[in-house]
């Protein structure tokens, strides 16, 4: 089952939530865990493995070949990103902008506008016992996550088998990267908190899940900080709340030295068997 754990913001626990919820269920299970967060991994921090593969991740840029090019002007109509320009006699590319679709390329009539490699950052993959960890960074200076993620699913689909848990660590927000992160998960599990900004940005993640067509559920961490909103909203809504973490203090000191939870507080491993007893009730639902 793919279940990605994704938030309306950051900091609010996604990453907390889904090493150990890996971990916990790799003490009887094969899972791999995925870092999907690809420009601010930090699952990595928590997860200490052997190092068995590591590759360089690469985009197809196009590189215009000025001989055989006519300045047709093609090129320009077709890119829906204006990352192909045509200035007098010169064609500009600008990679930052360049979705790798190809369409300049493929519809070049003069096949003037080749596709390049060029690299965007690397993915890692770490195993220790049953759990499989696969993280990809994007470079410094990149300004697409898109392509990288999409790269690592693709990793991850070839290297591991559908009886697998796979657990995606997503960006945060509503953008492209999120929507690339969660669009194959089988269950989206949404880490808010009882703040108003939670609530707001939780409005905007159920939403955006509900245009997508995508089962989720919410989970409240640091529950008793502020007040019932986001309760009384999922309840509103008809959302599941599959657990609430309790906010505490010793939680954090854990967190902050790079430690797991759910062995340490008894607090959290029930409200992780809670959650899930819920994933493995939808489990049957989608593979039934």
């Amino acid at each position: 089952m793919k279940i990605a754990i994704a938030s309306g913001k950051g900091g609010t626990g996604k990453t907390t939530l889904s090493v150990n919820l890996a971990s916990y269920l790799a003490e009887k299970q094969q899972v791999v865990l995925v870092d999907l967060d690809v420009e601010e991994p930090n699952s990595g921090l928590f997860v200490s493995g052997k190092e068995i593969f590591r590759e360089d991740q690469f985009k197809m840029i196009p590189e215009w070949v000025e001989h055989p090019c006519t300045l047709c002007g093609i090129c320009q109509e077709v890119c829906a990103y204006h990352a192909v320009i045509q200035l007098g006699t010169q064609i500009m590319v600008f990679p930052e902008l360049c979705h790798s679709c190809y369409a300049c390329s493929e519809l070049c009539p003069t096949a003037a506008l080749p596709m390049r490699p060029q690299k965007m950052g690397q993915l890692r993959h770490f195993e220790t016992g049953l759990l499989s960890f696969v993280e990809s960074r994007l470079d410094i200076g990149e300004e697409q996550a898109v392509p990288l993620i999409a790269k690592t699913k693709q990793y991850v689909a070839q290297h591991f088998s559908e009886e697998v848990w796979q657990i995606f660590d997503s960006p945060p927000g509503t953008s492209c990267p999120v929507i690339e992160a969660t669009k194959t998960a089988d269950l989206i599990i949404l880490v808010t908190e009882p703040t108003p900004f939670g609530l707001h940005d939780l409005k905007l993640a159920a939403e955006t899940m509900k245009e997508l067509g995508k089962t989720f559920v919410v989970v409240i961490n640091r529950d008793g900080l502020g007040d019932e909103a986001v309760s009384d909203y999922c309840m509103e809504q008809k959302i599941t709340i599959a657990a609430k973490i309790p906010n505490s203090r010793q939680i954090a000191e854990l967190y902050s030295k790079g430690e797991l939870i759910y062995p340490a507080v008894p607090g959290f491993k029930e409200q992780l068997d809670h959650l899930l007893g819920y994933i493995q009730e939808q489990k049957k639902e989608v593979f039934q």
